[in-house]
């Protein structure tokens, strides 16, 4: 599943919260968070910061064939 997607979905779960009140939180336009969602282009830190902004946790790291967290 793609990134935006999931943020959609988040955004249902965390209580029907806006992409415009989302992109308000990050400091951003609703232009800018937009454009994100349309491409589905986000880094690391922007999915970082919508975790905090959303008041969730983003886990990011490669699991070993022996299950080791990476």
């Amino acid at each position: 599943m793609k990134f935006a997607n999931r943020i959609k979905h988040l955004l249902v779960d965390c209580g029907n919260i806006s992409e415009a009140e989302l992109a308000r939180r990050l400091g951003v336009t609703p232009q800018t968070l937009n454009k994100k969602m349309h491409t589905d282009n986000f880094s690391t830190a922007d999915l970082e910061q919508i975790a905090a902004a959303l008041g969730v946790s983003f886990e990011a790291y490669f699991v070993a064939t022996d299950g080791t967290k990476i």
